[in-house]
């Protein structure tokens, strides 16, 4: 008599079998991969390829644009068989306006063709029209010379901000260090009876655990740069693929388990 032989349960080991997203990040950033797999679902995954970014200014930001390793990036993390390309850099992609933001989005569909490509920027603006925003209100860790470029970024889409506040950082290390509780009032402080919605921007400050807190408090949307940029990427591939609890913009995205 033989001993019938059964498959034992498997645990879940982190398999991208929903969507793969390939993101090209900051070396020296650690913030926007943490928040993402915090928000994935079973079935998400991330896979990284890194840029090296001198300073939080704007001529480190160029310098790291202008290198040549913004390229090679693409083409190590497209060749994984990913579903959607994201550049995980707001700044980096608004710095010149829309328009440099568009020419950037273009040379990662030649580097890495056949695949969804989204920017940190992109996403953003999506974001902002998914929750039929209008005026915005503004909250960054950036530099002054940056945060105006924020502005004017927002602005000549639509947004006109009218309220915002900066707090003038400029180490890559120390955007990652600033603790949510000091966030959470960052954000509370730009808010205004005018403003439809609050943007955070910045892909290595910590956003998306405040998310929640912040829209129960304001009563209206808060979008980050970084839950935008993960909700731009499941929307490209119509994947629900979002945990619950990270704002009113995963509304559509969120796992049918979540919903039952």
């Amino acid at each position: 008599m033989t001993q019938e032989h059964t498959m034992p349960r498997f645990r879940y080991d982190g398999a991208g079998n929903m969507a793969r997203i390939g993101l090209i990040y900051i070396a020296s950033s650690v913030v926007m991969e943490e928040e993402m797999w915090a928000m994935s679902a079973p079935g998400v995954s991330t896979h990284t390829a890194r840029i090296k970014l001198p300073k939080v200014t704007v001529q480190g930001i160029e310098e790291m644009m202008g290198a040549p390793e913004l390229e090679q990036a693409a083409r190590l993390v497209g060749s994984a068989p990913i579903d959607v390309l994201l550049f995980g850099g707001t700044s980096a992609s608004f710095l010149h306006g829309t328009a440099y933001d568009h020419a950037l989005i273009e040379k990662l569909r030649q580097w890495v063709p056949g695949i969804q490509v989204t920017t940190a920027s992109t996403a953003t603006l999506a974001a902002l029209k998914k929750v039929r925003a209008g005026k915005v209100a503004l909250a960054t860790p950036y530099l002054p010379e940056i945060h105006e470029r924020a502005i004017r970024f927002l602005s000549e889409n639509g947004h006109e901000v009218v309220k915002s506040a900066y707090l003038g950082i400029s180490d890559d290390h120390a955007l990652a260090e600033v603790p949510l509780e000091k966030v959470y009032e960052h954000v509370l402080s730009v808010d205004h009876p005018d403003a439809s919605a609050i943007f955070v921007s910045c892909t290595n400050f910590r956003t998306v655990g405040a998310i929640e807190a912040l829209e129960q408090r304001l009563g209206k949307p808060v979008i980050s740069a970084i839950q935008a940029s993960f909700w731009h990427c499941l929307a490209l591939m119509n994947a629900a693929g979002a945990k619950p609890g990270y704002g009113e913009l995963f509304t559509d995205s969120l796992t049918q388990e979540s919903k039952n």
